[in-house]
């Protein structure tokens, strides 16, 4: 693959940009002396408006790639006013399409300044200069040949931090190979690379999972977490902002022995890397859930994992994505929580729930 065509995949979720708002025109100084015109006069137009910036939501971006070689943009300026009373021309606005889930900040002032949540969204970021007044404004009885006019007003200008947070109603979260990218790939038509080394997964991958009565919702793959991720290491927590928005996380395990690691540890690992991203990731409805059990020899591996998340209050799943086992009590167990009215409780799991699925 060329360096080009590899940019044009890249998963672009953060970029600053500068926009700047149409200047006002200039207001006019003109009087009529027209032949045929008994009392002449001031008759300078007034300045046109400023361009505006709106950046908008479409639905057909998920990525903000075209920023990248593309950080500056301008609207129109509003044209001078002209004689004969003639107001000058507007400056063209122009609309800055982003995905749907971009939350834009003030890069100067850190504020937030719009989420967009929804597609179709429009908001207005720069606002344009209003036009000068012409000297037709300022005759008086008095004052029957004013020279006075009024400059074009500057547009507003900004630099601005525009972060994409994707929106997904599951997150998987977890080390790299615990098998979310495989997970993903059973329970959605999501197709992401599946390899036997870690970080295969590079950028999130989005799954749209499908229930029998025809409901969908979507769940996110997020690249491999290890210890010291919040301090940079390894891909880092760059792709943790895309499950803030979740209302569900699966944590999944590793527990088969050729990992070579202990479930329980990468366990407590995880929650503290996602504690050091945000505190509010671990007051989440979570899941965790032990992966690979069709390699996995001996079953007593499991349950320090089990117990911890007993004592957590986290319900309990263990799975095999490769074989299929235990995927259906999962989703099912997803959608009660996603589904779920707001401000209702938490869905409840029996016990026989948890022993069934981790069989």
């Amino acid at each position: 693959m060329t360096e080009a065509a590899h940019l044009f995949r890249m998963f672009i979720d953060e970029v600053k940009i500068f926009v700047k708002a149409g200047d006002g025109g200039d207001g006019c100084v003109a009087f009529r002396r027209e032949k045929y015109v008994p009392r002449g006069g001031p008759s300078g137009g007034d300045g046109g408006r400023g361009g505006d910036v709106f950046l908008v939501s479409n639905p057909h971006y998920n990525t903000l790639l075209h920023f990248r070689f593309n950080p500056e943009h301008r609207a129109g300026r509003g044209r001078h006013g002209e004689g004969s009373n003639k107001t000058g021309r507007d400056g063209t606005s122009i609309e800055l399409p982003v995905p749907v889930g971009t939350v834009v900040y003030d890069e100067d002032t850190g504020e937030l300044l719009h989420d967009f949540t929804l597609p179709n969204e429009r908001f207005l970021v720069a606002r344009g200069g209003r036009g000068g007044r012409g000297n037709q404004h300022f005759a008086t009885p008095t004052h029957q040949a004013p020279t006075e006019h009024e400059p074009g007003q500057k547009g507003e200008q900004r630099r601005l931090r525009l972060e994409l947070k994707l929106l997904a109603d599951v997150g998987l979260v977890g080390f790299p190979n615990a098998g979310k990218s495989t997970l993903i790939s059973r329970i959605s038509a999501a197709k992401p690379k599946i390899a036997d080394y870690p970080f295969t997964t590079l950028e999130p991958n989005l799954g749209v999972v499908r229930l029998p009565d025809e409901r969908t919702f979507v769940v996110a793959d997020i690249p491999g977490l290890i210890q010291g991720a919040h301090e940079g290491h390894g891909l880092g927590i760059q792709f943790l902002r895309h499950i803030e928005r979740t209302k569900l996380l699966l944590h999944l395990v590793d527990v088969s022995e050729g990992s070579g690691r202990n479930p329980l540890e990468d366990f407590k690992i995880i929650l503290k890397e996602l504690e050091s991203f945000n505190p509010d990731l671990l007051r989440k409805p979570m899941m965790v859930v032990a992966t690979k059990m069709d390699v996995t020899q001996d079953p007593q591996r499991i349950v320090p994992l089990k117990r911890a998340a007993a004592r957590r209050k986290m319900p309990f799943f263990a799975i095999s994505a490769l074989r299929g086992e235990g995927l259906s009590e999962l989703v099912f167990a997803a959608a009660r929580i996603v589904f779920a009215e707001p401000g209702a409780d938490t869905p409840t799991f029996s016990r026989g729930e948890s022993r069934k699925s981790s069989s």
